[in-house]
């Protein structure tokens, strides 16, 4: 269910979830920080469409799988920044694959989506090695916010404003500025330089970076990333985005 502030869920008897109301969210709401892939496993066949749905319209990459076998292989064919893990799977218990898990190396982030809401679930769960616990029924803005917390931390970082010299982006906002001034732009404009700011001192390729600004299976004009660029320099300064010809793009570490 939606509620105009973002996701909610629980499971009635009579469920009838309206999908549509997915695709419903606030325009304004569509944005969210550094475009992070997920994977949900959830084997509840209208929650986990949903809950991929309203992930994506947020900006992020889900996939979904419905049983631990199947998020199994899908962990050892891609890279997850954030793993959304329920408890009541069909093949296995959600923290006995936890631990499973963290016993084999697994190190990327966990949070653990259940309507268990015991306080020794909750216990359970943090101490199987999950980074969170967000008991259904939730909104989606507490997940998407919880989510930045998972990445801030994994980060190392102790604040949300991403700092490079007079340049300051603030990902829970979405507002930039420069010398103290409001610098406008455009929802992907955003996203790359937030992704280049993140990861600063470090060459981004354009495929990496298509795939944060569009997604899988997305249909990118050639250039569309060089254009970006060229309005990100018209807008903050020629000498911030420098290009390693033949690789991509970064932006220096401040002094």
């Amino acid at each position: 269910m939606f509620d105009g502030r973002g996701l909610a869920w629980a499971r009635p008897a009579d469920a009838d979830f309206q999908m549509s109301e997915c695709r419903s969210l606030n325009k304004a709401a569509q944005v969210n920080i550094t475009r992070m892939r997920l994977l949900i496993v959830e084997d509840d066949p209208d929650f986990g469409p949903a809950l991929s749905d309203a992930l994506r319209a947020k900006g992020h990459q889900p996939s979904w799988a419905r049983s631990t076998a199947q998020a199994q292989a899908m962990l050892h064919g891609e890279v997850f920044d954030v793993l959304l893990l329920d408890l009541g799977l069909p093949d296995e218990d959600g923290f006995a694959y936890l631990s499973r898990l963290r016993q084999a190396g697994y190190s990327e982030p966990v949070i653990i989506l259940t309507a268990r809401d015991a306080v020794e679930d909750r216990v359970q769960g943090l101490d199987a090695g999950a980074d969170d616990y967000l008991i259904k029924p939730f909104s989606i803005d507490e997940l998407t916010a919880r989510l930045r917390a998972v990445q801030r931390r994994r980060q190392g970082r102790r604040q949300a404003l991403l700092v490079h010299g007079a340049l300051v982006l603030d990902p829970a906002s979405m507002r930039v500025s420069q010398d103290g001034q409001p610098v406008e732009l455009s929802r992907r404009e955003f996203a790359l330089l937030q992704a280049l700011l993140a990861r600063s001192g470090q060459v981004l390729s354009r495929a990496e970076l298509e795939e944060t600004l569009y997604g899988w299976g997305q249909d990118v004009e050639s250039n569309a990333i060089e254009v970006h660029i060229h309005h990100l320099r018209r807008k903050l300064g020629t000498e911030l985005i420098r290009t390693v010809r033949g690789v991509g793009y970064l932006i220096e570490r401040p002094a």
